[in-house]
């Protein structure tokens, strides 16, 4: 019985490192409420318990999830065989169960898991670069920016293990999180998603071809380095300079793109829906810097960064993730009541952390941050409650 679900498991790419992703995710959720709402207390840095992670340990097995999938169909090549990868399901597995033991009982444990995550993600640029080299397609464009942005990642995790290895520098800290989040995350997303959203936009509505400016990623890269900059230099009165041009490209290259957000399904218009919180993201980034430069004494407390975690990629997670559990096991791809209510909460959970964010102004942090922790996690079970047997026990 266990080798036949285990077979069904492991058939296609996304089952195990969905699976997985969405477990740590929960851990981590409900490890910071707990912390937040007093319950326990946990001897690691917020970098240790939250951004490390939730960048390399959650985001990271999701896409590389979907990238096992599709990649590989970009560039015409065969497709990804399961005891390729799931060796780099076994290494993630590995590296993310002993740094949540780490975390709660024996901190050596961390910088064992984060040498074993590094590997694993040069593991996995190897074999995505592997079928890029192979491929003889023209058209390599997003397969190239994907792989640009994976590479930043290796960046920003090797930043993050010299600091666990006890250089323990704010300036690495600050380094692995705004090239991981930005350079990593961000751009790895964004890659994705201006070739799918399109892509699944013209199968709902015929006729629609979206216009996109033609060095998309370049002006992106070139932007998203301006941000890194000033963010490195740390003078927040200086961060609107980078965040109010990026929030008015996104604002201009979105017009362009002119979705039909009414012609579509809830199962396209959530993706929609994401991409709207991006230009927000920055401008909220952009507005903090100007506060600091006039002197407007206001907490914003990562507000930004928040509005993109949540708004951005989690948005477009729970779109692409339903997606493809429905469409991969031979479901109509299709959001029905329930799923477009888990849709909205899912930006009901966003704006929860962004009062979260100005709470310092007004209130308990500590008690905004773990409602918020609640409201996410919530989001997370209804999800799983649907879509988790489907997706793990792959019935």
């Amino acid at each position: 019985m266990f080798a036949s679900w285990y077979q069904k498991f492991s058939s296609q790419p996304h089952q195990p490192f969905f699976a997985l992703g969405m477990l740590i995710f929960i851990f981590l959720l409900f490890l910071l409420f707990v912390v937040y709402s007093g319950m326990a207390a946990i001897d690691a840095t917020i970098f240790q318990i939250h951004a490390y992670p939730i960048i390399f340990t959650v985001f990271i097995q999701f896409f590389l999830g979907f990238l096992f999938v599709v990649f590989p169909r970009f560039l015409m090549q065969a497709i990804i065989p399961p005891s390729v990868y799931m060796k780099h399901f076994y290494l993630f597995a590995g590296g993310s169960a002993l740094y949540m033991i780490g975390l709660i009982f024996l901190k050596p444990f961390i910088i064992v898991a984060s040498l074993i995550l590094f590997a694993a993600q040069i593991h996995s640029f190897s074999l995505l670069y592997s079928i890029y080299k192979k491929s003889i397609v023209k058209d390599k464009y997003d397969t190239k920016w994907v792989l640009i942005a994976f590479s930043f990642g290796i960046v920003a995790n090797f930043c993050a293990l010299l600091s666990f290895l006890g250089l323990n520098s704010p300036f690495l800290e600050r380094l692995a999180i705004n090239i991981g989040f930005y350079l990593f995350l961000f751009m790895l997303v964004f890659a994705i998603s201006q070739r799918m959203i399109p892509h699944f936009t013209e199968i709902k509505v015929p006729g629609y071809k979206v216009n996109k400016t033609r060095y998309l990623m370049e002006a992106l890269f070139f932007l998203l380095l301006f941000k890194l900059f000033f963010t490195l230099l740390d003078v927040p009165k200086l961060y609107f300079l980078a965040d109010i041009p990026i929030a008015l490209f996104f604002i201009m290259e979105f017009s362009k793109w002119k979705l039909p957000a009414t012609r579509v399904p809830p199962i396209v218009w959530v993706l929609y829906l994401s991409l709207a919180w991006i230009p927000i993201g920055f401008l909220f980034s952009g507005v903090e810097s100007i506060f600091a430069l006039a002197r407007i004494d206001l907490v914003f407390e990562k507000a930004a960064l928040h509005i993109l975690a949540l708004g951005y990629f989690l948005t477009i997670l729970i779109g692409f993730a339903t997606r493809v559990v429905l469409g991969h096991s031979g479901r109509v791809p299709t959001a029905d009541r329930t799923t477009v209510a888990i849709f909205y909460f899912v930006q009901f959970a966003t704006v929860i952390r962004i009062v979260a964010a100005f709470s310092p102004n007004f209130g308990d942090y500590g008690f905004w941050i773990a409602l918020s922790a609640a409201v996410t996690l919530a989001v997370l079970f209804a999800w799983c409650i649907k879509y988790f047997k489907i997706l793990a026990i792959s019935f």
